[in-house]
């Protein structure tokens, strides 16, 4: 495709977005934006909540972790599974309980205003970072589709792309996302099933011929128990998964404020388990997609991109899409999935920060009517200009993107992850003020342990165990500031 093509298919696909935000956005209040008016079907929020929840990095940079760690990563997909029950039965009755608008507001609750500030302050950073981590990739990914050839700079590849989430967001905000997730969530699992599909025929492979063959088994392990050291345990993924889905759905704005848009708590429970069982199954299909792009590179002898004299297997997945004459219809697939997977995260992302903002540090509720409205606008083009700053300073990052996002994550949830274990676990009160010198002594302390030198711990590799360690020292300094009982 050249890259008139592309740009004119990213313009049509945007133009969709334009129209739903359109017929979506029609009423433009505060009570739409953060919350969709408590209308918002559950079967369409459980469905547009898978593509939110794998993203962009799911999409590229997951089918690339098949070369080093073949499908150990599903082991925390199960995980996630176990994780998300916990969301369902405990976390969202409490939320529905105290109609909350952001769920940070049940710390303001159980321990005063110092704790609810805190907790929005680490949701802020985890999400800037998570939400900045995605846009990057997929930036990335597109620079080096369509925008390099073009002789555009990176970063007027970024301010683009924020640009065109802050238009259809803008004013329908949730109510909108509820209806372009939906829409973006299937166009990502078509392009997925559209790549499967001609790169085994490209292989002269039926789907289950492919499960089947030797190739695939070489790597599709999914079970790893012989070695605790390394990264790719089974305890540590599975473990670690568990708290990374309470920790980055149900202690996160960004997901929960999609639930919250359901109407019942009933139908919020449904939409939880729906969106877990399926997810399950989509990994699996991403992560067999990315068995195929290795054994697809290795039987044409396709050699891994790389950028800047990094090795990029993110980039694999584009590759083979665009460049190997594998046909038009997936490389128009590829990319209409590509932009669906960036943007079902990012736009969710700045309608939750712009949320958080609004709500916990500027107390939007509680000012007079018309000015609202004009705050909440302010904050939302600040947001967008803050995700354009950190995408550009994630650039210069080395690695794989899956794997920095979740190492971020495990260091700066891990404070949301101990406060509200010890908000619903125990009956103690705290001593607010400490709050946040807890919060930011767990993550020094955690950095430390997880950097001791090999002279200390030996080969150990932490991995996702991280972020339980960081609620648990979170945890036991909550005990230490605790108000003793009269």
């Amino acid at each position: 495709m050249t890259a008139t093509q592309i740009l004119l298919l990213i313009g049509a696909y945007f133009g969709v977005l334009i129209l739903i935000s359109y017929f979506t956005g029609k009423e433009d209040t505060n009570d739409a934006f953060f919350k969709a008016n408590k209308s918002a079907p559950w079967y369409l929020v459980a469905f547009g909540m898978i593509g939110a929840s794998l993203s962009g990095v799911t999409f590229i940079s997951v089918p690339g972790m098949i070369g080093g760690e073949q499908f150990a990563y599903l082991q925390g997909v199960f995980g996630f599974f176990v994780g998300y029950l916990f969301i369902l039965f405990i976390l969202l009755p409490i939320y529905y309980k105290l109609n909350v608008t952001s769920i940070y507001q049940y710390l303001e609750q159980r321990f005063g205003k110092v704790s609810y500030k805190t907790g929005a302050f680490f949701f802020l950073l985890s999400r800037v970072t998570g939400a900045s981590f995605r846009l990057f990739l997929v930036a990335l990914a597109m620079q080096y589709i369509v925008f390099e050839s073009i002789s555009v700079p990176f970063w007027i590849t970024v301010v683009i792309s924020i640009l065109l989430i802050w238009i259809y967001t803008n004013r329908g905000g949730i109510k909108t996302i509820v209806w372009t997730d939906t829409l973006q969530t299937l166009a990502m699992l078509v392009s997925v099933a559209v790549a499967i599909f001609l790169i085994n025929e490209k292989l002269d492979w039926s789907y289950v011929e492919f499960l089947n063959s030797e190739a695939f088994e070489a790597k599709g392990k999914i079970f790893f128990f012989e070695d605790p050291n390394a990264t790719t345990y089974f305890w540590k993924y599975f473990i670690g998964g568990i708290f990374i889905a309470i920790a980055m759905t149900g202690l996160d704005q960004d997901m929960m404020q999609k639930n919250l848009t359901c109407k019942t708590p009933e139908e919020s429970k449904k939409n939880m388990f729906t969106m877990a069982t399926l997810l399950v199954f989509v990994n699996f299909f991403f992560l067999s997609l990315g068995a195929l792009l290795f054994i697809y590179a290795e039987k044409f002898g396709l050699q891994i991109p790389i950028v800047d004299g990094k090795t990029r297997t993110d980039l694999l997945f584009p590759e083979i899409a665009m460049n190997q004459g594998l046909g038009k219809g997936l490389a128009i697939t590829f990319l209409i999935g590509l932009i669906a997977a960036a943007y079902s995260s990012a736009d969710s992302a700045l309608t939750s920060l712009t949320t958080s903002f609004s709500v916990d540090f500027l107390n939007i509720e509680k000012l007079p009517k018309e000015n609202q409205k004009p705050l909440r606008k302010k904050v939302h083009i600040g947001v967008s200009i803050l995700l354009i700053i950190v995408v550009i300073v994630f650039n210069n990052l080395e690695g794989n993107v899956v794997g920095n996002l979740f190492k971020f994550a495990t260091f700066t949830y891990g404070p949301l992850l101990g406060l509200f274990s010890f908000g619903i676990l125990t009956k103690y009160q705290i001593k607010d003020n400490y709050v946040w010198i807890v919060g930011i002594l767990s993550i020094l302390i955690t950095f430390a342990i997880t950097s001791l030198p090999e002279s200390v711990i030996g080969i150990y590799k932490f991995h996702w165990e991280i972020l339980p360690l960081n609620g648990l020292i979170t945890f036991i300094g909550l005990i230490l500031i605790r108000r003793k009982q009269n």
